[in-house]
This record gives structure tokens, C-alpha cells and sequence, in this order.
């Protein structure tokens, strides 16, 4: 296993701090490595808003789910989905032709854009020595989340991510077993399933032992009950309203 490998299969998310600062540098080249991630034709459909004052992280913090790592962390990112800089520069372009900018094609290529950008700015910071935590609760209030950041039509926060100097050393959660999401040729319905009742009972013991012998669900039943939960129902709403999936 070389360097990099090893420092892939061992990601953690951290969610304690130390106060020792995020250089400019260190941030700059953090969102360079994010930048030479694939881009679907190149658009390049994402902004990062990196907030540090203390005042703003606990404003987003509250909206988020009052999560404390917020406020600790040295550096919270806000990737965003961003098709307004597309639609602005190319208006000079398109005189007469219509413009798909709202399309549903293009909120999906902005979204994955977004997301394939700062997993490489999360190897980037992590091999550093940095540690990093996606932040999906930006979405709990995403409306006020937006306004508190400014954020223009057309341009969404996907989520958030604390970046610092690790203060703690959790395990790491296990995956499921390989063989239960490499398919060769077409999809394996019956071993997609199957492979869950291993990772049910190795998800449970990893939750077990992680709270100290509590009584831990299988990762199937977490899942039952995520799906059961109406979680953040608001999000086509808002996306339409902010002028995403018009089509």
C-alpha cells in the first residue's frame, strides 16, 4: 500500500479541534488541490466560502444543528453549487439562443462538481495533517443558511466542512464489505443485500464499542429509520426557488 493509499483508507472525521491556526497557505493550496478535481466540460459549477470570524461560524452553527465543531474549528468551508458565474458569462455569448442554465442536467453536473472538488480538498487538507467533517445540517435552514452567506440565484450550499489540527483519535468506521458494491458487468441485486447482514453485525459492534457497550442498532435498522424520518423536505422548494430545476 503506497503513501497515498494509506492515507485514503484511513480517513476519519474529526469533530475536536486544537487552536492552532489554518494558514492562508495552507487554506489556498487546500482549495487548489479541490480545483484539479474533474469537471464535467470543464464548467466548474462550485464556489467555496471559507468563514473564519467567529461572530458568522456561530450564526451558521445555529442554522446548522448547533453543532459545537463549527465555531471550534479554525476554518469552515461552505461548498456551493454555482451555476450563477456560468449564466452571467455567458450572456454576452448566447444573444438570441435560449439558455439551459436551469436545467435539471446542470443542477446535478454543478452538485457533483461541488462534491468531487472538495473530496480532493479533503485528501488535500488530511495530508497535511489536517482533519476534516462534512457538514450536511448547512441544508437544516438552508434558506436563512444562504441569506446569512449572500449566496445570489443559481447558487446553492451543498454542504459544509470543518477543517483544523485534529484534538481527538476516533476509530475508523468500518464500510460495507467490497463485495457488496463492486458489481462486475451488470448489478447483483441478491449480493447488494446479502453482504449487508455481515456489515449489519461488524456496523453494530464498531457503535457498541464506540459508546462505551450501549446498545448499538445494525446498520440496516439506522437506515429503516433515516428513511422513515422526513428530512429536510424543503430542498425542491428552495433549489426552485433559487432558480435550479426549472427543467
Amino acid at each position: 500500500m503506497n503513501e497515498t493509499l494509506s492515507l485514503l483508507m484511513n480517513h476519519r472525521s474529526i469533530r475536536k479541534y486544537t487552536d492552532r491556526k489554518v494558514t492562508e497557505e495552507q487554506l489556498e493550496m487546500i482549495i487548489a488541490a479541490g480545483q484539479m478535481a474533474s469537471s464535467s466540460s470543464s464548467v466548474q459549477a462550485y464556489s467555496v466560502i471559507a468563514v473564519t470570524d467567529p461572530e458568522s461560524k456561530r450564526a451558521l452553527s445555529a442554522l446548522a444543528g448547533n453543532q459545537a465543531y463549527i465555531v471550534e474549528c479554525p476554518v469552515f468551508l461552505v461548498w456551493c453549487a454555482d451555476l450563477y458565474r456560468l449564466q452571467k458569462v455567458s450572456e454576452a455569448h448566447l444573444g438570441d439562443q435560449p439558455s439551459y442554465v436551469d436545467s435539471t442536467e446542470n443542477f446535478i453536473v454543478a452538485t457533483v462538481d461541488a462534491a468531487l472538488a472538495a473530496q480532493n480538498a479533503a485528501v488535500a487538507a488530511e495530508s497535511m495533517g489536517l482533519g476534516i467533517v462534512y457538514i450536511g445540517g448547512v441544508r437544516n435552514h438552508i434558506a436563512k443558511f444562504a441569506e446569512q452567506l449572500k449566496l445570489p440565484e443559481l447558487v446553492y450550499p451543498v454542504f459544509g466542512m470543518c477543517v483544523g489540527y485534529p484534538d481527538q483519535d476516533p476509530g475508523i468506521r468500518p464500510r460495507l464489505p467490497l463485495e457488496g458494491v463492486l458489481h462486475h458487468g451488470t448489478y447483483d441485486k441478491a449480493r447488494a443485500v446479502e453482504e449487508v447482514k455481515t456489515y449489519d453485525n461488524t456496523y453494530a459492534e464498531y457503535m457498541r464499542a464506540r459508546s462505551g457497550g450501549k446498545p448499538a442498532a445494525a446498520w440496516s435498522q439506522f437506515m429503516a429509520k433515516r428513511l422513515s424520518e422526513p428530512v429536510r423536505l424543503h430542498m425542491k422548494d428552495f433549489l426552485q426557488s433559487k432558480g435550479f430545476m426549472k427543467r
